[in-house]
């Protein structure tokens, strides 16, 4: 099973790597990656289970499990876009590619609020080359919040509180994802019972990050080169790991959206 290796998911993994329960810790063979190699994995074979961006969980036509993920309700502090041009000007986007989903969504909200579709080209979280390169900059997860928006001096989005005051519905970046072959997947279109268990392991481990994150951000911001401070706030405001139906209908519309606009980058 793949797991997404950002600050991010921390929560949503927390249990299964320290709950005092031996049954959810030993349910899983977990590792980490970047979001969009979580993704290839599953699409290759190498994992039956991954934290998957949406937008490569819709392209792949994979499944999910409901009740949890990486989402926001507002602002998300870790996927910034950093223009050093009127963002109705930008005709070069340099991207983080580690999250297809992030991509996208600068991609939407650049051609349905400024009426621009730049030319996309990856390359790595570096913030000065990205815009010696091009226009705009996209950094993305622990990069992004290692650096202070207030002091940059670009034009900077927040692309998850853009998401929210254009459609009015939360933003979902990544669900636990599996392909239609894996195994545990249901032939009938019903849920089965290893299909639920993994689904309550997922639920019981997100509520367990939850109920530590001071412990979360003491330990894993620092390591990251982000204040335990802004660790906690992040885990705790910024992002929601539990999911409900309007998180779902966001989810709807981001992928309809996304579609619209073109083929991932």
């Amino acid at each position: 099973m793949c797991a997404v290796s950002y600050l991010n998911t921390v929560p949503l993994v927390w249990g299964l790597e320290h709950s005092p329960d031996p049954a959810l810790r030993e349910t899983f063979d977990l590792r980490f990656a970047l979001p969009s190699d979580c993704a290839a994995q599953l699409a290759a074979g190498e994992a039956d289970i991954g934290i998957v961006p949406v937008i490569e969980m819709a392209r792949q036509k994979m499944d999910y499990f409901r009740g949890t993920g990486i989402a926001c309700h507002g602002p998300v502090r870790s996927i910034l876009l950093i223009s050093k041009v009127p963002m109705n000007r930008i005709r070069t986007l340099a991207a983080d590619a580690a999250s297809r989903t992030s991509v996208m969504l600068a991609r939407v909200i650049l051609a349905e609020k400024y009426g621009v579709e730049p030319a996309v080209v990856a390359r790595p979280a570096d913030l000065a080359p990205m815009l010696g390169e091009a226009d705009a900059a996209l950094i993305i997860g622990d990069p992004a919040l290692r650096l202070d928006p207030a002091t940059l001096p670009f034009e900077t989005l927040d692309l998850g509180g853009e998401w929210v005051a254009m459609t009015g519905l939360p933003m979902v970046f990544a669900v636990w994802s599996y392909n239609p072959t894996w195994s545990g997947a249901s032939r009938s279109g019903a849920a089965g019972p290893r299909h639920e268990r993994y689904a309550q392991a997922f639920r019981d481990s997100c509520r367990y990050g939850i109920g530590h994150a001071a412990d979360i951000a003491r330990s894993e911001g620092p390591a990251r080169g982000v204040s335990e401070e802004l660790a906690l706030e992040y885990v705790t405001r910024h992002i929601v790991y539990e999911l409900g139906e309007k998180d779902y209908q966001g989810l709807e519309q981001y992928v309809k959206m996304a579609m619209a606009v073109g083929a991932p980058a």
